[in-house]
């Protein structure tokens, strides 16, 4: 807790309103998760391309009555509240972090590098977690403000900290060093990641290393420049070196490995779960960060088979009966409950959600007070039943008022549980690993083939976060989830985008905007082909047509036709500018706006054409003519029709190639699923589909054997062929065969045949 008076102290801000009492126990930076507010202070943050003070009224109206600001406001919108001024709100939120980590004297691990990063940090939670209640940066909080914003999670029941740290900028490190503190330091791989804005390699590490200015022990790959730049400033600090992986580790043909090195004049062996690379490395150090905690061999040994991907982590799954799941069956701790549930109402839609819940281990509270703080999560986020799983969860079932039942082990869950329990629900499954619960997933889950298209939504936010980056604060965003997000699943990609604050979504025909709206989502969606036939559809929910000639216009304003409207309808007009498929053409526009002008009952939200080729700059002239073609024809429109409207003509290639044409808005599309157009967005995008199957068989075959239709392959030598069940309605090419495509086969590449 801390008094209002404390933190404007601690930031050297200006107390511009103390119209209450209330002590703050959280911070709050998005708008959106508002669901705990009475004890919250509101930071509004201002960025390139966001600007939080824009919501403080509808945080007001959500309860919260402190707020932390950077811009003048008008204290009358704010009344009975407490509002603190400073010049920068980011930098307030890094001094109130680094002020609370200086109370706490529990050992930190303060974790960075280019890759692994995450893993690393989880791994070590899931290997220490026995003997220590861990507080820990939460998925990848790593940034300027997700570093501050783990570290205010300490509290004094805790007796380890793990927090990890990215930066994409010279000079951030040293503000995050001051904010981590850590008494261990972890360095894991340096690759190119984020190295776009340093000179050089060396450079970029020397960055990282300041981190680990106040620890006593750092942790570092064998690697040149590393050693090198360690050995000028780390006087009084231990260093432990961890071996390359390809000098130690023999792997071995089923999925494991064997890695031996020396440790205190000791030969030490481990057998690891893992045959990739990545993930040796990281279970080495791993491996080298417990023998430095003074776990023994056996000790660590017995754990590493609790190590498992990160895969596990808030999987968004289809069940039976119209429900939905939210696999996070890896850990559970409270400030991880916390993101999972917000996660489940991100996805729940109209939904009732239930979450089946294990013991919270090694928490370091007392079981009344870890009980009561689990029962306000559930208030806060409108849990509608609570499945408790466990003896303390058991014991304590009178601390619950949300409607519960409770089971001593998993076991008795699966024995008494009825999958129509959960028939219509959004079900969160949050576990701590001992308790198994990926047999509760494997129970509710609707049953399916062994092939699976796999999304990543974290990857199409970083995806989208990518492309806002390139264009101006101004500029809005139309993200295409047509053909039900290129298969990626429409309402799970347009939940995400509502929740990232995208401007408007566009499919292409009205039953995928009508499924996106009794879904639940709410933003403005344009139906790219609004046939005549579902126009009263369109208008019942609320969609908005694109018009790309008369007889369009025609039959819109028909269908609009007596019925009510308290203002004029939005519409899309779509001018053709070259690529001669649908649109208006110059000769049509003077026509059209007679139309329009005599329309009171629509309006013109948006103008746009369809640029030919924005991916191939040997047709960059023609793109470029039909970009001063549209804004010409733009010209016009509204000089006649005396309306103003946003005019948008980049796709995903125009937003990387043509950045000074972003005009009102841009339209991003396969760019969002890692489909890059250049060579700098294919070094920056993430995947986000995955086609995951599994082997159906596997032959030996010999010298002059074929295989398949008319013996296209034939074998040069003795070969081990594997048949997967995966099919040209799979999206599986035949072009593909005979060497040209691959699969990943535990972490191999292997060619398909």
């Amino acid at each position: 807790m801390y008094t209002f008076e404390e933190i404007a102290e601690i930031v050297h801000g200006e107390i511009i309103l103390n119209g209450n009492k209330q002590p703050i126990n959280r911070v709050l930076l998005d708008s959106r998760k508002l669901s705990q507010a009475g004890d919250s202070l509101f930071i509004a943050i201002k960025g390139p391309r966001h600007n939080s003070h824009q919501y403080l009224e509808q945080v007001y109206a959500a309860g919260i009555r402190a707020f932390l600001v950077e811009e003048s406001i008008d204290p009358k919108m704010l009344p009975g509240a407490n509002v603190l001024k400073v010049k920068n709100s980011t930098q307030a939120l890094q001094q109130l972090a680094a002020n609370h980590r200086l109370k706490y004297k529990c050992p930190v691990v303060g974790i960075t590098g280019s890759n692994g990063k995450t893993i690393v940090k989880e791994w070590l939670n899931t290997l220490l977690a026995d003997d220590y209640n861990i507080v820990r940066s939460p998925k990848s909080w790593n940034s300027q403000i997700g570093v501050p914003l783990s570290v205010l999670n300490m509290e004094s029941s805790h007796t380890l900290g793990l927090f990890e740290a990215g930066i994409s900028q010279p000079g951030e490190m040293e503000q995050l060093s001051k904010i981590i503190k850590p008494d261990i330091g972890i360095l894991t791989y340096i690759g190119s990641a984020h190295s776009e804005n340093f000179l050089s390699r060396r450079q970029l590490i020397g960055e990282k290393l300041n981190l680990f200015s106040s620890a006593h022990t750092i942790l570092c790959p064998d690697d040149g420049d590393v050693l090198q730049l360690l050995s000028a400033w780390t006087e009084n600090k231990k260093i432990v070196v961890i071996p390359q992986s390809e000098k130690i580790v023999e792997v071995g043909n089923d999925n494991t490995s064997k890695a031996s090195f020396v440790w205190n004049n000791n030969e030490l062996t481990f057998h690891l779960p893992f045959s990739d690379k990545a993930s040796i490395e990281n279970t080495l150090t791993c491996i080298h960060c417990m023998l430095e905690l003074n776990y023994n061999a056996k000790e660590i040994q017995e754990r590493l088979s609790r190590l498992a991907p990160l895969e596990m982590r808030m999987q968004l799954l289809t069940g039976d009966s119209n429900s939905i799941i939210v696999n996070d069956s890896y850990s559970n701790d409270l400030h991880s409950l916390e993101i999972a549930l917000d996660f489940l109402q991100q996805h729940a839609g109209g939904r009732k959600k239930i979450i089946i819940l294990s013991d919270i281990l090694q928490t370091g509270l007392s079981e009344n007070e870890l009980h009561k703080r689990v029962q306000e999560l559930l208030i806060a986020k409108n849990i509608w039943q609570l499945v408790g799983v466990g003896t303390s969860m058991c014991n304590n079932k009178n601390a619950y008022t949300t409607p519960s039942v409770f089971y001593t082990t998993t076991e008795e869950l699966l024995q008494s549980a009825n999958t129509t329990d959960f028939a219509d629900a959004a079900v969160l499954i949050k576990g701590a690993r001992s308790f198994k619960f990926e047999r509760i997933v494997s129970l509710l889950q609707e049953k399916t083939h062994d092939t699976v298209l796999e999304i990543n939504l974290n990857a199409l936010a970083h995806n989208l976060n990518y492309y806002k980056s390139k264009l101006l604060p101004t500029t809005k965003v139309m993200v295409m989830v047509k053909a039900f997000g290129y298969g990626s699943g429409a309402y799970e990609v347009a939940s995400l985008l509502e929740f990232n604050k995208v401007d408007y979504l566009a499919v292409a025909y009205t039953d995928e905007g009508v499924a996106l709206r009794k879904a639940g989502v709410s933003l403005p969606i344009m139906v790219l082909n609004a046939e005549q036939s579902s126009l009263p559809t369109l208008i019942r929910y609320k969609l908005e047509p694109e018009i790309y000639s008369l007889r369009t216009l025609q039959a819109f304003l028909k269908a609009l036709e007596n019925i009510p409207l308290k203002q004029p309808y939005p519409i899309h007009i779509k001018l053709d500018t070259g690529m001669h498929r649908l649109g208006f053409e110059a000769d049509q526009l003077m026509e059209l706006c007679a139309k329009i002008i005599v329309s009171p009952q629509i309006k013109v939200a948006t103008v746009f054409t369809h640029l030919a080729a924005t991916d191939e700059s040997t047709h960059d002239a023609f793109t470029l003519r039909q970009l001063e073609e549209f804004e010409h024809l733009c010209k016009q429109l509204k000089k006649s029709i005396k309306q103003t409207f946003l005019m948008h003509a980049l796709n995903t290639g125009g937003i990387s190639r043509f950045p000074k044409h972003q005009m009102d808005m841009v339209r991003l599309g396969v760019g969002l699923y890692g489909i890059e157009v250049s060579a700098e967005d294919k070094a920056q995008l993430q995947t986000v589909g995955t086609l995951r199957t599994v082997i159906s068989q596997i032959k030996n075959i010999n010298i002059g054997d074929s295989v398949g239709y008319s013996r296209k392959f034939v074998a040069t030598k003795k070969m081990r062929i594997a048949t997967i069940p995966v099919g040209y309605a799979d999206g599986l090419r035949r072009s593909l065969s005979n060497g040209v495509g691959e699969v990943i086969i535990n972490g191999k590449h292997c060619p398909v045949v």
